[in-house]
């Protein structure tokens, strides 16, 4: 028999075995029958492995369309609070024409391996918005360096993006204690800030950061926002760049 009569004889006994299927529900069949169809999947898919391939590819891309659709009404939904949060702090041009939104936390290893994807875009690409949301969600010690970076936020906001940069590149673990050596050192005294703290603590701020990101299905950090799209890990420079290019070419972040 001929490799064309093979696979001819395949694909008939395939749509034969698929119409006495529809015809006949599972239910309908007996233990032999079952037992023949079960047999013929199998030994089909054994001799035709690449079809669970396609199948594997052809489900993950429905899933990440289902994921990307959720998460495109969850930003919808948010849009607000995403982008033009009042405790926010945006670097980068204030007016360009694409936002990207890093929700951090200073103690997440991820988020420092991603710092310098932060600055090699806004140094290859000067119509981006960077905001910079805190999500401390790494213990005390994070929920400790950000009420101390909320405080330096609202004494010396023009220094800001300095701090954020030197605490979350520094070495060891940030702290209540690490946070305040980074704002003295840029100028902002430790009894300003102690005194910020207790007149104005991030309390409600860092609360209506954890229920957005728990809209958006953020649980880590660093995650992102740009354009319709929630992202969650250090993507990458790249993979940032075409996200950013494809808001710009179709408004969506997959286009």
């Amino acid at each position: 028999m001929t490799f064309f009569s093979k696979t001819l004889l395949t694909v008939s006994a395939i749509a034969i075995t698929a119409s006495f299927a529809m015809i006949q529900p599972a239910a309908a069949l007996d233990d032999q029958q079952k037992k023949e169809f079960g047999e013929f999947i199998k030994q089909y898919l054994v001799e035709h492995p690449e079809v669970l391939l396609d199948a594997q590819a052809a489900l993950e891309k429905k899933q990440d369309e289902q994921r990307i659709a959720q998460s495109a009404q969850a930003v919808a939904q948010n849009k607000d609070a995403i982008f033009n949060s009042k405790n926010d702090v945006t670097i980068g041009n204030p007016k360009g024409n694409v936002t990207v939104v890093e929700f951090f936390d200073y103690n997440c290893t991820y988020c420092r391996h991603a710092l310098p994807d932060m600055d090699a875009l806004l140094k290859q690409d000067p119509n981006v918005r960077f905001v910079l949301k805190e999500f401390p969600i790494l213990g005390p010690d994070s929920v400790a360096a950000s009420r101390v970076s909320d405080a330096f936020r609202k004494l010396a906001p023009e220094k800001y993006a300095e701090f954020h940069h030197t605490l979350l590149s520094s070495d060891g673990r940030a702290s209540e204690d690490s946070a305040i050596e980074v704002a003295t050192s840029l100028g902002v005294t430790e009894a300003a800030i102690r005194a910020e703290m207790a007149k104005s603590p991030n309390n409600d701020s860092v609360k209506a950061t954890y229920q957005l990101a728990t809209d958006l299905n953020v649980t880590g950090t660093p995650a992102y926002v740009i354009g319709n799209e929630a992202i969650s890990g250090a993507i990458g420079l790249d993979a940032i760049q075409q996200k950013i290019a494809n808001v710009r070419s179709c408004g969506k972040t997959t286009c």
